[in-house]
């Protein structure tokens, strides 16, 4: 079964019922389902490996006993299947026992069902989902990251994710980033509000080609960490992880604000940090209180780049999604991170991108900032990215991909200033001392603006006659041209 064909039969499907109302919950039904259908397929493999394993799920509730249909007449389905979902698995899974022991790959279950909803009330459109998903084959290679691929396409399709903040990154903008911090096996790349989680699968496929033994896959799968506030992303994240072979997913649920700064540990750092945060939202004055009072802001996405002060260690690397409000701010708190950044870290490059990146979700121009804990910065490096010729906008059909970055790919392996042809700085340095100079105003080689002159009434009315003046005399040469022909012919 096609990607296409899937996501369409799902969606005719859930549109059905009447306990699904619009694509977010669409979304939200779906994902539960698909969760458990590769939990199903993780579990078989573990219980391939070790015969001593055990499922934290009991035996009736588990995906191969209830939900796969042998066309025997023996598979529940109409009110039957919903009683057992709605008063059997559901309240089981979200009460599991757990405890500290709890390995992550069991306590997994009763995180992802803790905030999952069952919203389906036609037990017969259930059983039709859940005997399309069953056609989807984990077990197959060319099936197994088909989950990414099916969330991503769904995600493009909710028209209310921005509203919701669920803005999805390209995969175009994780990629490159992970590739330009270039992660290596043992380092640990954490993401503090990690969605579905762009930034940790990238690290993922990134660090597959270093694995050459046993002990390298291991490390493969220590290599990330992840928390997500919102509970759909959370799941989504959870899920594929484990379909990139991360069986223990230290992913978790939860705000990556609510814990004081101060109080971090040395082991609780990270050797590169790659994130995409909210932005436009506020937080709590609890939430704020976590923070120093210099670095306390309105703005969600600012103190995430503070919460990265605390949490990257030293030589660590970082690279962060930030909207251009946060360059050209001059609120206390953006003024006083960015002089952070430039004095106490190595704020060495910012990658300027094109306003309709993260179309249809949201109109915002977003920055790619990278830096380093490695002392101050010496200046910083922008480029401005550039939409491909014959572009006039990324949207849905025509998205950001990887190959709109391979000039600045070439560019940041042999830096130096570039002017376009209107005059503009695409690429250009600018010392320490100048961006301190303008109050760390970081809004610098920006993309060319339009200018209007605004004129009074009395000045277009002015215009307007005198540009039907010229027309009016360009019209008039034209008729005398033709009068003048007509009388030679005559």
């Amino acid at each position: 079964m096609s990607l296409g064909s899937f996501i369409s039969s799902s969606r005719k499907i859930m549109r059905g019922d009447a306990g699904v109302d619009g694509d977010a919950q669409r979304i939200a039904q779906l994902v539960w389902l698909l969760f458990l259908k590769v939990y199903d397929a993780k579990e078989a493999e573990w219980e391939f490996h070790d015969e001593h394993f055990r499922s934290i799920i009991p035996e009736r509730l588990r995906w191969r006993n209830w939900a796969v249909d042998h066309r025997d007449g023996e598979a529940s389905t109409g009110d039957e299947l919903l009683t057992f979902v709605n008063e059997d698995l559901f309240p089981t899974l979200q009460n599991l026992p757990i405890d500290s022991t709890t390995p992550l790959s069991k306590s997994v279950v009763k995180s992802v069902f803790e905030d999952s909803n069952q919203y389906m009330k036609d037990g017969i459109l259930l059983r039709q989902l859940i005997n399309l998903i069953n056609e989807i084959d984990f077990d197959d290679f060319s099936d197994r990251h088909a989950f990414g691929e099916i969330y991503e396409t769904l995600l493009k399709q909710l028209q209310s994710a921005g509203s919701s903040g669920e803005f999805y990154t390209p995969r175009a903008v994780t990629d490159f980033m992970i590739e330009r911090l270039n992660p290596r096996l043992g380092e640990q790349v954490a993401d503090f509000a990690a969605g579905t989680g762009g930034f940790l699968t990238s690290t993922l496929k990134h660090l597959d080609s270093q694995v050459e033994n046993i002990a390298d896959r291991e490390a493969y799968r220590q290599s990330v960490f992840g928390i997500e506030k919102k509970p759909m992303p959370y799941l989504l994240g959870v899920t594929n992880l484990l379909l990139h072979d991360v069986e223990e997913p230290r992913f978790f649920h939860g705000n990556s604000l609510d814990r004081n700064v101060r109080d971090y540990r040395e082991d609780e750092k990270f050797q590169v940090i790659a994130m995409n945060p909210p932005y436009g939202g506020t937080e709590q004055d609890s939430v704020k209180a976590n923070f120093p009072a210099s670095f306390r802001s309105s703005e969600t996405a600012d103190l995430f780049v503070a919460l990265i002060l605390y949490r990257l260690c030293k030589n660590g690397r970082a690279g962060i999604v930030l909207p251009d409000g946060f360059l050209f701010g001059d609120e206390n708190a953006k003024t006083n991170l960015k002089q952070r950044l430039m004095e106490d870290l190595n704020l060495h490059t910012i990658i300027r991108l094109p306003g309709s990146v993260f179309a249809p979700y949201t109109s915002i121009t977003t920055n790619l900032l990278f830096f380093e804990n490695s002392g101050a910065s010496k200046g910083v490096w922008f480029y401005r990215v550039d939409l491909p010729e014959g572009y006039k906008a990324f949207s849905k059909t025509k998205p950001m991909l990887s190959e709109h970055f391979d000039d600045c790919r070439e560019w940041w392996d042999n830096r130096r200033e570039i002017i376009d042809g209107d005059g503009n700085p695409k690429a250009k340095f600018f010392s320490a001392a100048e961006i301190a100079e303008g109050n760390y105003d970081l809004d610098l080689c920006g993309y060319p603006q339009e200018v209007h002159e605004v004129l009074s009434p009395e000045e277009t009315i002015a215009e307007y006659k005198a540009k039907r003046a010229e027309l009016d005399a360009k019209i008039d040469e034209q008729i005398a041209r033709i009068e003048a022909l007509l009388a030679v012919k005559s």
